[in-house]
């Protein structure tokens, strides 16, 4: 089995943590520098676990673990107005960070007032990229319960956060969170933060959910065995954009142009298969800005060489 943590402290001797995580078998997700501070997320096996917290204790950083390493979660609002961001939006994006998600801020584009809040489908096409997606309303309850169409088709599962409590969300999303609503401040006092955490858990069990049937069929190759090809990969190297790579359960992004670079990491070999072989590559709902790639699933695959090996007997 394998653990997430994520260590935080300076970048004096990160290079040796990296080459450690490397050695025990591990896999960086992800690292981020910020001046003389550096963050670097791994996925380590469990008994390891000990020598790598000891190490990242020797060289004064602090390690912890993360449940939602390994996804990208899209937290909405009806609309970028000042009316409904930036807060908490960006409080609950933020807050996500620090459990090791990924997240991205995305308001719709006419999302204000009861009778007139839409979603059009190439929203819900790209909220559907993401492993999840968090829609934050506002405080009055019959104005929530009419905006219910926003998230009801959004096929990723979907947790509501909201002021009031709302009747009739079953069915609707995986999970209501209440008691956040608009808001003129930061949530900064102890139960504006346990208020946090909750969202955060709701997102940890839903997610829970989804690995769990992920386990049921598995897929041909965990992401990170992908991500770590790809780095190698001379456009995604010189990448400028931050974490051209990210992982998501079933999985990646790929933050380079579809039309020039699909061909090529389709052809690339991992374990003796190319990767067209094992996954599915599309490119992102915004403005072919990235490559979505799927894992196909081991029944998948078998079922496809079954058939290819058919197609190729006399």
């Amino acid at each position: 089995m394998f653990e997430v943590l994520m260590y935080d402290g300076g970048v004096y001797r990160t290079e040796e943590l990296i080459e450690l995580v490397e050695d025990v078998g591990g896999v960086i997700i992800q690292k981020t520098r910020s001046s003389q501070m550096m963050t670097v997320t791994m996925s380590i096996p469990e008994e390891d676990k000990e020598v790598i917290t000891e190490f990242c204790r020797e060289i004064g950083g602090v390690v912890r673990p993360v449940p939602l390493a390994g996804t990208e979660i899209a937290v909405v609002g009806p609309t970028l107005g000042r009316h409904h961001m930036p807060h908490p939006i960006c409080d609950i994006a933020e807050h996500l960070r620090r459990q090791g998600a990924i997240t991205v801020v995305m308001g719709l584009a006419r999302g204000r007032g009861k009778k007139t809040a839409q979603i059009n489908l190439e929203e819900r096409m790209i909220i559907d990229e993401y492993d999840a997606a968090i829609f934050s309303l506002g405080n009055f309850k019959a104005c929530i319960e009419a905006k219910t169409d926003l998230f009801s088709e959004i096929r990723v599962p979907t947790i509501l956060v909201a002021g009031p409590m709302p009747d009739g969300m079953e069915g609707k999303c995986e999970a209501v969170v209440s008691g956040v609503g608009r808001r003129a401040s930061r949530m900064r006092t102890p139960p504006e933060r346990a208020k946090l955490d909750e969202i955060a858990d709701s997102v940890e069990m839903v997610l829970k959910d989804r690995k769990r049937l992920l386990d049921e069929d598995p897929l041909s190759i965990h992401p990170a065995e992908i991500k770590r090809l790809l780095e190698e990969y001379e456009p995604v190297n010189m990448c400028l954009r931050p974490a051209p790579v990210v992982l998501h359960l079933d999985g990646l992004r790929v933050k380079i142009g579809y039309d020039e670079h699909h061909e090529d990491i389709e052809n690339m070999e991992i374990y003796g298969r190319r990767i067209g072989e094992i996954c599915r590559l599309s490119p992102s709902k915004i403005n072919d800005s990235s490559i979505i790639i799927k894992i196909k699933t081991r029944s998948e695959v078998r079922h496809e060489d079954s058939g290819r090996e058919g197609a190729d007997d006399p």
